[in-house]
């Protein structure tokens, strides 16, 4: 695979995440490093099981840049997997829980990955390929919390494990860990990160996580880069992680006043959630000190209201698991911008191109291309995409193509209207569904809002709105789009509204609008 050409990253011996977690563990044994239901555990403990992990996999035969597969809702016996593997000198793979059985094989496949860890309730989603994987030996494929022909249990696969660090020195260009596309739809790619990158991810949260009685709450999935935000520094740093399996609104609400949560990131769907909370002021949430939101687009009156009702400061990060892009916005300092996504963050270089790659001045519409020390060695196995991401600017340094269509003000603020596959295109003129689900979802009565293009014989296609109502309201579809349409252009004027009980979402909260788009183009 052809390397990179990134910004300049410092890395020192033992200057990765495994070694700075070893030394917090020397620094503070009896600190709680995992709150996970009923149980605490402290960083003495969590380090003895992550050095028995790594050094199963060494006996094993895991060299440096061998790859792990997970698959497993949140857990400490994951977290355990994860940085045992990172310690063994491997590149961890965690696997979306949420991604089809086809997807998963394939995942699996191009990784190469010599040893699948699964749990129990996934178990079922690799049992129709699991003989088929060659490169996953006897003996490899281990089972959180089961054990069955086939399969080992992970307590007897760790046990009898020196709880000893390994003595492994890890590069800077080693791989840490693929981080697949979700897999619902098409074909997936992996992500490859290294250790450097990953550390450099790291960096400006460092000083926040690091200051003592941090607790940093987590109830996103662990195999995603949005849960990574957090969850490494916490790991560098030895913040103490309240971690949850799954979400839910009200639970999330009672471990914040419980474990006194000072740090969480949420993503769009999950404030939703907890803003539609009828007891949300009964909560003690005086503990939080900053909350940060990533992975889709939090809208100006969400960020308002988050802002007015919820403790501590907003800050939302926009940006691509493949690194490049990258933007900051600190909400309460910015009430006049909160429809951006911030400013480049220090150290990222943003700009806006047209179709044919020329760079557009303040104001203008194209497609945000970014430049960071964050930035993927590439796609596994996938040279063709790993180029087809790359713009280059006149001096020759490479930019990271968002694929999502922008705009970036007079003082570097960037505002994202749209995906470019999502833009709708009716009767010549550019249509951003951000816009008109911005409007609807100003009604009171609109829970949710997905505005997506569908055929139509006049102008080429037309937006219609999917949207999820409130309970026990009495609009109907049309006089939804007829209050819309009074507030929008003539140009961006909605052609129907459709009510839904839900909309399809990825791990993260997503809407999955390919989904959307499907069964109206299939039948155009």
């Amino acid at each position: 695979m052809k390397k990179i050409d990134t910004p300049g990253i410092v890395f020192e011996p033992e200057d990765d995440i495994p070694s700075a977690f070893r030394k917090a563990v020397k620094e503070q044994p009896e600190k709680i490093a995992v709150i996970f239901k009923d149980r605490r555990v402290s960083l003495l403990e969590l380090g003895t099981r992550i050095n028995r992990v790594a050094n199963t996999l060494l006996a094993q035969g895991i060299k440096t840049g061998d790859r792990v597969s997970i698959l497993s809702r949140n857990s400490v016996e994951y977290i355990e997997v994860f940085f045992g593997t990172l310690t063994a000198g491997g590149c961890a793979v965690p696997l979306p829980t949420m991604a089809s059985t086809e997807a998963l094989k394939l995942m699996i496949e191009d990784s190469r990955s010599k040893i699948l860890v699964v749990s129990s309730e996934m178990r079922g989603l690799v049992e129709p390929f699991i003989r088929d994987l060659d490169h996953i030996e006897a003996g490899s494929r281990i089972g959180f919390y089961f054990e069955d022909e086939g399969w080992l249990s992970y307590e007897k696969w760790i046990e009898g494990a020196s709880g000893d660090a390994p003595e492994v020195k890890i590069g800077k260009d080693d791989d840490f860990n693929i981080i697949y596309s979700s897999g619902t739809t098409g074909e997936p790619k992996g992500i490859i990160h290294t250790h450097a990158v990953r550390r450099v991810f790291t960096d400006e949260l460092k000083a926040v996580f690091s200051i003592p009685g941090m607790v940093n709450i987590i109830s996103t999935p662990l195999y995603s880069n949005t849960t990574m935000v957090t969850w490494l520094p916490s790991m560098r740093c030895g913040t103490t992680i309240v971690l949850m399996d799954k979400f839910d609104e009200r639970e999330f609400l009672k471990l914040c006043e419980r474990d006194r949560a000072t740090l969480a990131m949420l993503v769009p769907v999950q404030y939703q959630r907890i803003l539609r909370v009828e007891d949300l002021g009964h909560f003690d949430l005086s503990s939080l000190l900053v909350k940060f939101c990533t992975s889709a687009p939090l809208h100006a009156d969400v960020k308002k209201q988050i802002l007015d009702r919820i403790p501590g400061e907003l800050v939302e990060i926009y940006g691509l698991t493949e690194g490049g892009v990258g933007t900051v916005l600190i909400a309460s300092q910015n009430r006049d911008k909160l429809g951006s996504v911030g400013q480049p963050a220090p150290g990222c270089e943003i700009k806006v191109i047209d179709e044919e790659g020329n760079e557009l001045p303040p104001g203008e519409t194209g497609e945000i291309v970014g430049r960071y020390t964050f930035m993927m060695k590439g796609y596994q196995s996938r040279e063709d995409a790993t180029n087809a991401m790359l713009w280059y600017d006149k001096e020759g340094r490479a930019f990271y193509r968002s694929g999502d269509i922008g705009r970036m003000d007079e003082e570097s603020f960037v505002y994202v209207l749209d995906r470019k596959k999502d833009v709708i295109i009716s009767g010549g003129l550019n249509i951003y569904a951000v816009d008109l689900e911005r409007e609807l979802l100003k009604h009171e009565a609109v829970l949710e809002a997905a505005v997506i293009g569908v055929p139509d014989d006049r102008w080429g296609e037309t937006p219609l709105a999917l949207v999820v109502m409130e309970k026990g309201v009495t609009e109907t579809p049309e006089s939804i789009r007829e209050w819309a349409n009074t507030r929008l252009g003539k140009s961006q004027r909605i052609s129907k509204v459709e009510f839904r009980d839900e909309l399809p979402k990825g791990s993260v909260g997503k809407i999955l609008k390919k989904e959307l788009r499907r069964p109206y183009w299939e039948k155009g």
